[in-house]
């Protein structure tokens, strides 16, 4: 077993397994060992069940093909606001004690379809800030830079899924956390349409903004635990409607000659692209001109999301940090935030997911013009560490913008969006693009973000010296 089992992706090691070549328990064994090796720097992970993922392992190689699904013996990783029974949901915080009793939805749907759960997480406090940074867990470091962040909040997921430590990780975005941590790691991302993904047991994750999904190296991987994990719930707040079909299919399949608007505008005010940026979208427009596609750059007259987005964003805070077994340990600029969102009462938080969705008609005219809409995914380089050391939550908001500014639009209007790689600077990091589409039709990005790989390779390229 060598390295390029741990970074053959989902699709490859469900084979290894499925052939024979390597059984369930020895393929967590040596992801175990490279995590051993690798996350002391790293700081990926909060938790690393090693004993219950060989047990659970060994499980997946006594049952019968019956028995097997698609994720069959693949390790998986957890983001930390998701519950894994008798682990403890932190959410990145010191403040809750209490082992979770049961796996959330998104956790058992993967087990059954034979993924092997092999740990959580790292997160900053609550997912409020896009830099993975916490006091109660550290700060994690982008695999291709130690020095750089791999951005927030599924900054854990994707440094782990970039490091080759896992081939897959659950993240949550809520302005971008599935999006920005891809951008700054060198993976694919897809945030999907709101209501895609079952959040139970809650019913929502920050209210109409957060969804549930994978960080992966390569498209096909995305769209098969997409696939496995994607179905609503009564309990759910949210529900989205039909896909075109299967995820898997969509990412194998050749796309339709498509309309292609492209900018480089940010939807918030005040933000400035790098020029690595801009000519990172620049040049994929280009690419995508060559396959056939009819691109233009356009002017996408984004509406203003922060009347919708901001109470939402309190109100989720909110929620979760006074369900805390100890709301005095949480940091101290998570405890100014919730006083700066005292204002947001229910009725606020009703009124701007109304607004949400005033905002989602607006924004969605441009599909009028385009199929998809290309744009920058963040819009600097991945950031040095340390962006929230010392600061208040004013300052931190501040220091998030370059972030979020092309992202928390999508959350508000609920559409899928998905960060694709698209190269590396001369210093060796990561750039990407976004890709965004119509409520509902994941399988458009899904099948041009795969045109796109297939084009421009990206998911050979490792981070981290041979084991």
């Amino acid at each position: 077993m060598t390295d390029d089992l741990a970074y053959a992706g989902v699709a490859g090691q469900a084979a290894a397994v499925r052939s024979g070549e390597v059984s369930a328990r020895e393929l967590t064994e040596l992801l175990l060992a490279r995590i051993e090796r690798y996350d002391g720097t790293l700081n990926s992970f909060t938790a690393v069940m090693a004993e219950e993922a060989l047990a659970e392992a060994g499980r997946r190689d006594a049952a019968s093909p019956e028995e097997r699904g698609p994720l069959h013996g693949v390790p998986v990783a957890i983001k930390e606001e998701n519950d894994v029974r008798g682990r403890v949901t932190t959410f990145g915080t010191a403040a809750n004690t209490r082992p979770a009793p049961a796996d959330s939805e998104v956790v058992r749907r993967l087990r059954a379809a034979g993924a092997v759960v092999i740990g959580k997480t790292n997160m900053p406090e609550f997912g409020l800030f896009p830099f993975t940074e916490s006091s109660a867990h550290g700060s994690t470091r982008n695999p291709w830079s130690p020095d750089h962040s791999p951005g927030g909040s599924s900054g854990g997921s994707a440094a782990a899924v970039a490091a080759g430590l896992v081939p897959a990780a659950i993240g949550g975005d809520g302005g971008g956390s599935i999006r920005i941590p891809a951008a700054c790691c060198g993976l694919f991302g897809l945030k999907p349409t709101r209501g895609r993904v079952s959040t139970a047991p809650q019913p929502h994750l920050w209210w109409g903004l957060g969804v549930l999904g994978p960080l992966t190296r390569s498209v096909p991987d995305s769209a098969l635990v997409h696939d496995a994990i994607r179905g609503s719930l009564p309990g759910d707040m949210f529900r989205a409607g039909e896909p075109a079909g299967s995820f898997t299919a969509a990412a194998n399949a050749e796309p339709p000659r498509l309309r292609i608007g492209w900018s480089t505008r940010p939807a918030a005010r005040g933000v400035r692209p790098a020029p690595e940026v801009v000519e990172a979208v620049s040049a994929t427009a280009g690419l995508l001109a060559e396959l056939g596609h009819h691109v233009e750059e356009i002017d996408p007259r984004y509406p203003d999301p922060t009347p919708a987005f901001v109470p939402q964003f309190f109100a989720g805070l909110r929620t979760e940090a006074f369900a805390m077994d100890d709301y005095a340990r949480l940091e101290r600029r998570t405890r100014e935030t919730v006083r700066l969102g005292a204002w947001v009462r229910p009725g606020v938080t009703r009124w701007a997911i109304r607004r949400g969705e005033k905002t989602a008609a607006r924004a969605n005219r441009v599909f009028d013009r385009v199929d998809v809409l290309l744009t920058p995914t963040i819009a600097g380089l991945p950031p040095a560490g340390g962006r929230l050391a010392g600061t208040g939550a004013v300052r931190a908001s501040l220091r998030s913008m370059p972030m979020i500014a092309y992202c928390a639009l999508w959350n508000v209007t609920g559409n899928p969006a998905a960060s694709v790689p698209a190269g590396f600077t001369d210093g060796g990091l990561p750039l990407a693009v976004q890709l965004v589409g119509r409520r509902d039709d994941e399988t458009t990005l899904l099948s041009l973000a795969a045109e796109l790989e297939r084009a421009r390779p990206w998911a050979a390229r490792r981070p981290l010296p041979a084991a």
